[in-house]
């Protein structure tokens, strides 16, 4: 046993960004439980912050690791060699969307992946201004952090990139202040950091009109939201309509670490010259990541998981109810829960942490607790980890 040691080492040595982090010592996960050292065992209902959307350790991504692991890991920065994993998943994406996303650059993140579309948009537009939303959240780098949509987050970081505006979310009058001298516009379908915000669809048509008369390019971010999150693969197809890059992350790499931003093939090709190497990655599309990735891809298609979505939704809807909850948001198997402060929020996870639940808070919503549990959970699982839930606020209220 070296559970003490670790759980010491943990605080000397790695970098702290919570000043009370969950402190799980992991020994094994699979499917939707996580057990920790000493053997007690977790539901999951975060999911990796929707990274593990099929579940942990599925047997057909361990094996689509080893596999490729046995042949070769790195070998050279991305873009150079011809390497299977990448070419087989940027296929199997590209099959899944409209013939104007064929061209996949994959990142080491959702982050970078923000970042390399915020790059690309300048330079097919040759403009530099760009508009994202109150409530966005697109990654913690420089560039991500400042269309990110917090004050708090941002201002400790000043000063950040310059001709960034925020909009309000779902204000049709806002739209009108997007103009020509826009590059691109960032937008979440579903705002994931606000406690799980969706966008009003009509908005949503008139913002892409909006974009597209203008020639401004619309980002679609669905590293959260995408890969059955919320009943479809991608949640920009429930809004009927395309957009010009498309991000991805979390989900994408089934458990791995993997990002990419996808758009036109000739609007991609701007990055291959002047200058040349116009956005380079030494990890991304790492070949056993690719091979994670489209493992997951391929377990998720072949299961009913997405088409059960809207059952474990309406289940959670009808049943996941207290006096305490004021406020509950939605879409898919993503929900958050509304209290009546931060501190009490914060209770009631710990308290779910005690009982074998493993919930967390959002970033701009402190007062709101996350459901978002791997897309594998039985009803019988949900029905658990829903009695456990209010078993919980029943305790801190106590």
């Amino acid at each position: 046993m070296y559970s003490t040691t670790n759980r010491q080492l943990f605080f000397q040595h790695l970098a702290q960004t919570s000043d009370k982090p969950i402190g799980i010592e992991v020994a094994s996960a699979k499917g939707v439980m996580i057990q920790d050292v000493q053997g007690k065992s977790f539901m999951d209902l975060i999911a990796g912050f929707s990274v593990c959307n099929i579940g942990h350790s599925h047997p057909d991504v361990i094996k689509a690791i080893q596999d490729q692991v046995a042949q070769y890991m790195h070998v050279i920065v991305y873009g150079e060699f011809i390497q299977s994993p990448q070419v087989q998943y940027a296929k199997a994406l590209t099959h899944l969307l409209p013939s104007s996303l064929q061209s996949v650059y994959f990142t080491n993140s959702g982050a970078e992946a923000t970042e390399g579309a915020m790059k690309l948009a300048k330079r097919v537009t040759k403009r530099s201004k760009i508009i994202a939303f109150e409530g966005a959240y697109h990654g913690s780098t420089q560039g991500a952090l400042s269309v990110m949509g917090d004050e708090y987050f941002r201002n400790a970081f000043r000063p950040l990139l310059p001709d960034v505006l925020h909009l309000r979310y779902n204000h049709f009058e806002d739209i009108d202040l997007i103009d020509d001298t826009v590059a691109c516009v960032l937008v979440e379908l579903v705002q994931a950091e606000t406690g799980i915000k969706p966008a009003q669809l009509e908005w949503v048509i008139a913002l892409q009109k909006k974009c597209a008369s203008l020639c401004v390019l619309l980002i679609v971010d669905e590293i959260q939201s995408g890969f059955g999150r919320t009943g479809s693969l991608f949640a920009f197809e429930q809004y009927g309509i395309v957009p010009d890059i498309l991000l991805l992350g979390k989900a994408l790499g089934g458990g791995l670490p993997l990002g990419a931003f996808i758009s036109d093939t000739k609007m991609m090709g701007t990055l291959t010259y002047s200058p040349v190497l116009g956005h380079i990655t030494t990890f991304g599309g790492n070949p056993v990541c690719c091979a994670a990735g489209n493992a997951a891809l391929q377990v998720l298609q072949t299961s009913n998981w997405m088409q059960e979505v809207a059952e474990k939704e309406a289940y959670l809807l009808s049943h996941m109810v207290h006096p305490s909850i004021q406020h509950r948001s939605h879409k898919g198997l993503w929900m958050s829960l509304q209290f009546a402060s931060p501190d009490l929020a914060k209770k009631i996870a710990a308290q779910c942490v005690l009982n074998g639940i493993i919930t967390d808070w959002f970033l701009f919503a402190e007062d709101r607790l996350r459901i978002a549990p791997p897309l594998c959970i039985t009803m019988e699982e949900l029905e658990i980890a829903v009695d456990k839930i209010k078993l919980s606020i029943d305790q801190v209220l106590a």
